[in-house]
């Protein structure tokens, strides 16, 4: 699918696993996929400097949308020039239509057909989200790539509850493509349906027409077991459109990357990264590493021998558990960035096995060393 402002060229497919690798173009600059997008919720990655995340190879952040709708308000945002020009950062950037957020963090009203009343988890204050005002605010903030209002179905939904989120969901999807005005944002459905196969083609089925430059599927890794969330993946690939991006939305543990592409996805979003950091944990061609324990007081190597990161070419493992413990931020921000470049390097890899044809030897490889125990 193609327009003035929008491509996606699908450049391999793997026989065997229909693991895909494409060039989306975009206004932003082009990201070659699959890739992982890092998440910047309120227009900064956590412990990254824009300069850093160039450096380290991002090609697209995530920013979320009820976020900056509560601070600064994405007014604000539109008078400093849109997202870009706010945060500095000059490659694409994805935002979400604060969906998740609304129904995970707020204290809920009422959710009617019209939308979401509910109350701010900052001040209390009441607001009212519906497709059109998503639509409005992701106007306003100026994304590349912005997303359907939907409703996301929690684990252990019956199948009553699930199917009738579902179909407002497919409800509000209309009503955000008659809002969204502007062709230089790519608005992408969201197909939900909860853990119900039934339900996920229903979605899939209704959200087709409006699949103008992307797909996402929502909903998964919302706390049920992985191999359901692959069982359900598995049921959609050959079913979702190749002629687009694929989007698989809060996803972005090393083995989920993995097995996602595997199953044709090219895009995935998750804080992990950044978060894990935080307590200290790095994710490595290893696996795991828990800098603050004990058993690293002494270890004067790198997280990662196979990592070319600034953290691992100039720090141990046993500075980087002095900063975590002492707690300094420069220990979450050294072990931020080296989770940040794994999952980038791990995308890569995964780009350039499917390119040059052997995308089962990396994965097989990618296990034996570890890197699954994350």
């Amino acid at each position: 699918m193609n327009n003035q402002f929008f491509s996606f060229e699908l450049q391999k497919t793997d026989p065997e696993t229909g693991a895909r690798a494409g060039v989306l173009h975009t206004p932003h600059g082009d990201i070659l996929t699959p890739v992982y997008m890092p998440v910047g919720t309120q227009a900064t990655v956590k412990g990254m400097l824009p300069k850093d995340l160039e450096e380290i190879g991002s090609q697209i952040i995530l920013s979320n949308t009820y976020h900056l709708y509560m601070r600064p308000g994405d007014e604000l945002v539109k008078t400093a020039g849109g997202l870009h020009k706010f945060m500095n950062w000059h490659k694409p950037i994805l935002t979400d239509s604060g969906g998740f957020q609304v129904f995970s963090l707020s204290s809920l009203n009422n959710i009617t057909d019209e939308g979401v009343r509910f109350s701010s988890h900052v001040d209390g204050s009441k607001h009212l989200f519906t497709p059109e005002k998503a639509m409005e605010i992701q106007h306003n903030l100026g994304a590349d790539i912005i997303m359907a209002f939907d409703e996301c179905s929690e684990y252990g939904y019956t199948h009553e509850q699930a199917e009738h989120a579902m179909d407002r969901t497919a409800k509000w999807l209309e009503r955000c493509y008659a809002a969204h005005k502007n062709p230089e944002q790519a608005l992408f459905p969201i197909v939900q349906g909860n853990m119900y196969k039934d339900l996920r083609e229903e979605s899939l089925k209704r959200s087709l027409p409006f699949v103008k430059h992307g797909i996402a599927i929502g909903g998964l890794s919302v706390g049920e077991p992985k191999p359901l969330m692959y069982e359900l993946l598995d049921f959609l690939k050959e079913k979702l459109p190749t002629g687009v991006p694929r989007y698989l939305m809060g996803v972005g543990s090393p083995d989920c990357l993995i097995e996602g592409t595997l199953r044709g996805v090219d895009m995935f979003d998750c804080v992990l990264a950044t978060r894990v950091a935080r307590n200290g944990t790095a994710l490595t061609s290893r696996g795991k590493v828990v800098v603050r324990n004990g058993k690293y007081r002494q270890d004067f190597t790198p997280l990662d021998p196979d990592c070319n990161c600034y953290c691992c070419k100039n720090y141990s493992k046993a500075y980087l558990r002095h900063l975590v413990n002492v707690g300094e931020m420069t220990g979450a921000m050294l072990l931020s960035l080296h989770n940040i470049a794994y999952l980038h390097s791990l995308m890569r890899g995964l780009r350039e096995s499917i390119l040059g044809g052997y995308v089962k030897d990396y994965v097989k490889e990618f296990y034996e060393l570890g890197g699954g125990n994350c």
